[in-house]
């Protein structure tokens, strides 16, 4: 195998993106590892029927962590066949039990159960961070629950709102994500040890006729479940040569969820970033540089970041629905190629945004001035519900009153972007509808739009709770 350095191409994801917790479990040598793991566990299950002697036992398991992956790449280049060529390596190395290496098994009891134990780990890992950065947002919700801000729809001002229950939407998202990966977690399974075609014929085969050992012999499915609990996964009930590839769409389409909430939050950290509204910011270094050209600049390319690699993850799930629906009969390898890299590729990138999402959130800036600012230059714009409301309820037509907000209001508009003070109030106070219903102290009070939360710090605050129960 070659000697990588930055002369040849290199993944992004080799060096750049993602953990190095994240690249040791889709690296080879752990590749490796979990197959001589599972070379083992299988000899130890023969062991007690009396395939697999003590001697031969002890040289394996003597040799499991002595792999050559150099020597591995040689045999493979005239075997075409990396099972095979990582076989014949551990047989080289075990003169007494090289024998046993693989009895019974097909290439994919091997490496299926090898890839499940790995998306298992790495879903670990994406669970953990989701925690992580859950808590970080409860705690900000928390903190903000009650800190009104204007509202945006069409990216225009609306109603007031709280910050902290914006976030909420961030942190409602992301916890669907993490009860989706615990779906996850419960439905996928190794392909268990079943041979060819799934029918597990070789090992019942094997296990025919054989004379009790310790008073006791096994069936194949008693095999398997010695083999698949010393790997600590399950076995799929019925496969093919594979595990079912729907089990790859159901784990990319949870990495999906995970980066798409997060994705969301980026995108609206994004345009509250930007100057006209620069209500929040994402963390800027003392030393970090903007703009090669423009030394002003505060980009938020954390979130951009974030962004970026979101749309990439989303993109995977069609290659797992193909594999799952292409992969004809028993097994074909339209699969195999593709799997090596969207699997690995999909967490990595995850974990980059997950990464990313940490040190967004942990020193996320809020601009209570600036917000506040927002709010009282919308305010009257914000109130016009609210003045709907309660002069209706002293007896107006709704529908007039609505007419009526709408004529003042872009008059209104049109004086602000115009750069002018916001007129509303004098328009209002002007209005002959609108005083037949309301007075001036009671126009002033429905002005005061903080009041117009509703109870949306209520339930932000319950979703802290629920958060802090995980």
């Amino acid at each position: 195998m070659n000697n990588f350095d930055f002369s040849t191409y290199l993944s992004p994801l080799t060096w750049r993106y993602g953990s190095d917790e994240m690249r040791k479990i889709f690296s080879e040598k752990h590749k490796y590892e979990l197959w001589r793991k599972i070379w083992i566990a299988l000899a130890v299950a023969q062991h007690q029927v009396g395939l697999v002697s003590k001697e031969e036992l002890d040289d394996l398991k003597k040799n499991e962590k002595n792999i050559d992956i150099e020597k591995i790449f040689e045999l493979e280049k005239d075997t075409k066949h990396d099972v095979v060529a990582a076989i014949k390596e551990f047989a080289e190395k075990t003169k007494i039990g090289g024998g046993k290496i693989h009895l019974g098994a097909t290439s994919m009891d091997v490496v299926d159960n090898a890839d499940m134990v790995r998306i298992q780990e790495a879903l670990e890992i994406v669970e953990k961070k989701v925690i992580t950065i859950l808590n970080l947002l409860a705690d900000k919700i928390d903190e903000y629950s009650d800190f009104p801000c204007l509202g945006y729809t069409h990216l225009q001002p609306a109603e007031p709102t709280t910050v902290g229950y914006r976030l909420a939407f961030y942190a409602q998202d992301l916890l669907t994500s993490y009860e989706f990966i615990q779906f996850a977690k419960k439905t996928i399974k190794g392909k268990g040890m079943k041979g060819a075609v799934g029918t597990a014929a070789s090992y019942k085969e094997l296990l025919k006729d054989l004379p009790a050992q310790a008073g006791k012999t096994i069936s194949a499915g008693e095999l398997e479940s010695k083999v698949m609990k010393s790997l600590g996964i399950e076995a799929a009930l019925i496969s093919g040569q594979v595990y079912p590839r729907l089990f790859d769409f159901i784990v990319l389409n949870s990495l999906v969820m995970v980066t798409s909430a997060l994705a969301k939050f980026a995108g609206d950290l994004r345009i509250l970033q930007s100057p006209l509204y620069g209500e929040w910011s994402e963390p800027f270094g003392k030393k970090q540089v903007g703009s090669s050209a423009m030394p002003f600049k505060k980009n938020p390319i954390s979130s951009e970041n974030i962004c970026s690699l979101a749309r990439f993850v989303a993109a995977l799930p069609q290659t797992a629905s193909e594999n799952a629906s292409l992969s004809y009969l028993e097994r074909t390898l339209d699969d195999s190629a593709n799997k090596r890299i969207v699997i690995a590729e999909a967490f990595l990138t995850t974990d980059q945004i997950l990464i990313t999402a940490e040190k967004i959130i942990s020193g996320l800036v809020i601009n209570r001035e600036r917000i506040s600012f927002n709010l009282r230059q919308y305010a009257s714009f914000a109130a016009s519900e609210s003045i709907i409301l309660e002069a209706v309820k002293k007896g107006a037509n709704r529908q007039e009153m609505h007419e009526v907000l709408r004529i003042n209001s872009m008059i209104a508009w049109t004086d602000i972007q115009n750069g002018k003070k916001n007129p509303m109030m004098q328009l209002l106070l002007g209005d002959k509808l609108v005083n037949k219903y309301l007075n001036k102290n009671q126009l002033e009070k429905l002005m005061e739009v903080e009041n117009h939360i509703g109870d949306a710090p209520e339930r932000a605050k319950e979703l802290v709770k629920i958060i802090k129960k995980l």
